[in-house]
């Protein structure tokens, strides 16, 4: 209970504010609706019609709970309105663009770690790569891979753009995972007559696993970014990117609140995912946390 109370009063706190906002933001619409009218509103009333507008500035965190509870069962899952769809299509793309991500950057940890004039090339163009602004990069990527000649589904497309984003930590973690043994233990495996690739299996990927999934989590939530941001440009129908911009088009705030909402337990669903397999896997190699 001690451990939950800290927890429910800073998101108290969240909620109270957020309130005060929207009746801030939204009493304008109020009190010009009351002056076009000619009558006089009291503080209570425009309280309350702050809270229940159709287009508000700032939806009320109500509004935003209704709306999400809407998208979600509110329909069938085939549905076009509906938020399992929109997620779903937002899940594959990242999903694949997190897999290829993943992969692409242990292979460059491991070549870095074992190759010093690859450590001295790549590693800098890695870390430059990651000062381009992803806005940038992602209609230009939507435009080589789905345009002639390579016409690319958008999946494709939009997994290269998670991918991106999701290289970078894994790399990074990754590693300083694999750098993490010890001199005395590498040595060790040397009184041994270990070969590298021995060294290699029974040490570094063992000792790199913790650093992996802090890695993982952090690229996962990066995959979500990307793939939202790269179904932004690319005139999806499809997606919850697709959804925030149909949002933005048409003034429907709920809506866009609504699936950043989505997109948020996403990518908090998939964080979660992967501490359960890092729990798993460190409990069978003995280093349960």
């Amino acid at each position: 209970m001690r451990s939950v109370l800290p927890i429910l009063t800073v998101l108290a706190a969240i909620v109270a504010v957020w309130y005060a906002g929207a009746v801030w933001l939204n009493s304008q619409w109020s009190y010009d609706q009351a002056a076009r009218a000619g009558v006089e509103v009291t503080f209570g009333e425009v309280v309350s019609d702050t809270l229940k507008q159709d287009r508000p500035v700032l939806p009320a965190p109500h509004q935003v709970a209704e709306g999400l509870w809407t998208g979600v069962t509110g329909q069938k899952v085939t549905s076009k309105r509906s938020l399992v769809y929109h997620g779903w299509i937002t899940f594959r793309a990242t999903l694949l663009g997190f897999a290829i991500g993943t992969g692409l950057g242990i292979l460059l940890a491991v070549g870095i770690v074992h190759d010093r004039a690859m450590d001295m090339s790549v590693m800098p163009w890695a870390i430059a790569s990651q000062t381009v602004p992803i806005l940038a990069i992602a209609p230009m990527v939507i435009v080589v891979l789905g345009g002639p000649p390579l016409n690319l589904p958008p999946l494709i497309a939009k997994a290269v753009i998670a991918a991106y984003l999701t290289f970078f930590p894994v790399v990074v973690g990754m590693v300083k995972g694999l750098r993490s043994p010890e001199g005395a233990q590498l040595d060790l495996l040397k009184t041994y007559s270990a070969s590298r690739s021995q060294t290699f299996w029974k040490l570094r990927l063992p000792a790199s696993m913790p650093y992996l999934f802090a890695s993982l989590k952090v690229a996962v939530a990066a995959a979500v970014v990307g793939t939202i941001v790269a179904e932004l440009p690319s005139g999806a129908v499809a997606g919850l990117g697709a959804r925030l911009l149909q949002g933005s088009y048409y003034g429907q705030t709920v809506q866009i609140w609504a699936a950043l909402f989505a997109a948020a337990t996403l990518a908090a669903g998939l964080v979660v995912l992967i501490g359960l397999i890092e729990r798993a896997t460190l409990a069978r190699m003995g280093m349960a946390r």
